[in-house]
């Protein structure tokens, strides 16, 4: 039997991300790779790919097999997109490291143009994300938005192939797909507020099973706080796939500083409180979380309900 079995989805870019775990978890164990294996779990989330996730469930669909083979004892570890992680653990799981994220920038992706604003009136954006959609209609409300779920591969292709003007991805899966050529430009963190944890991974375990080297090696301070704020920020916010709900928070020396922001699905009208604590003293990702709650309930008390009907 393996030492250590991580829990992963099937997709391309999943499995690559599982696999950096897989070899940092092993090399911070002193273990063989072939100690450390990796266990592939079909999600529902990633069976259904005509339809946003909103109209079947949410993002939980792309994490709730994989928890529930923790909770079994199928596997010791998940590792998940932070931005796909629900707000709240079941009971019995506990997020036990948070490595150091990647780029959290979303990036723009055409065959034939180099920018947003460079798109024709009219112009067809491919994109599953209410947040991206919403964003993207604040700045050039001419634009039509058409679906568009499938791994990686098949996105980039379909903009290849011309099936729309543009696409937007997250930054974060192109770099850790070798993908990044593909990227004709970054959007701005102000004009396109991240998702809360974009660019963050998360690593899942049962509680009471966080005491290992991996889990010392592998949590990274900094992102660790930051996401707290972000998903304390989505917390209060109600964030999910049927909400646009940005968060993304930087710390730098001992200051973390928030932006979130809800905006209107049609990007008629945005939301946005920014705020700031210092990190020195105890209790810093309480207070971190805390922040989040705070000026997510701001924006929530500004902009009333804007969930889109399902």
């Amino acid at each position: 039997m393996p030492t250590i079995r991580i829990g992963t989805r099937r997709s391309a870019l999943a499995l690559a991300q599982s696999g950096m775990m897989q070899r940092a978890i092993a090399a911070a164990m002193s273990l063989p790779i072939e100690e450390v294996v990796l266990v592939e779990i079909v999600t529902t989330g990633d069976q259904i790919q005509d339809r946003r996730l909103m109209e079947v469930g949410g993002k939980a669909l792309f994490t709730k097999e994989i928890e529930e083979a923790l909770l079994d004892g199928r596997v010791d570890i998940a590792v998940h997109s932070m931005k796909d992680v629900p707000a709240e653990q079941p009971p019995g799981l506990t997020i036990a490291a948070i490595p150091e994220r990647e780029d959290a920038r979303d990036a723009f992706i055409s065959r034939d143009f180099d920018t947003l604003e460079a798109l024709p009136h009219g112009g067809r954006l491919g994109t599953a994300s209410l947040r991206r959609q919403a964003q993207a209609l604040t700045l050039r409300p001419d634009l039509q938005i058409e679906m568009l779920r499938g791994n990686i591969d098949t996105r980039l292709r379909r903009a290849a192939e011309g099936d729309f003007d543009a696409i937007l991805l997250a930054a974060s899966g192109l770099n850790r797909l070798g993908r990044a050529e593909s990227v004709r430009g970054y959007l701005s963190l102000d004009a396109f507020l991240p998702a809360p944890g974009q660019g963050a991974l998360a690593l899942q375990t049962r509680e009471g099973d966080t005491n290992h080297d991996w889990v010392r090696a592998l949590d990274d301070r900094d992102t660790r706080l930051a996401v707290a704020a972000e998903r304390g920020a989505m917390t209060a916010l109600e964030g999910s796939c049927r909400t646009a709900v940005g968060a993304h928070a930087t710390v730098a020396g001992s200051t973390l500083s928030l932006t979130t922001e809800m905006l209107a699905p049609d990007g008629s009208a945005r939301w946005r409180r920014s705020g700031h604590i210092d990190l020195t003293g105890p209790d810093a990702e309480d207070r971190a979380r805390t922040l989040g709650l705070e000026l997510g309930g701001q924006v929530h008390a500004a902009a009333g309900d804007q969930r889109v009907a399902v």
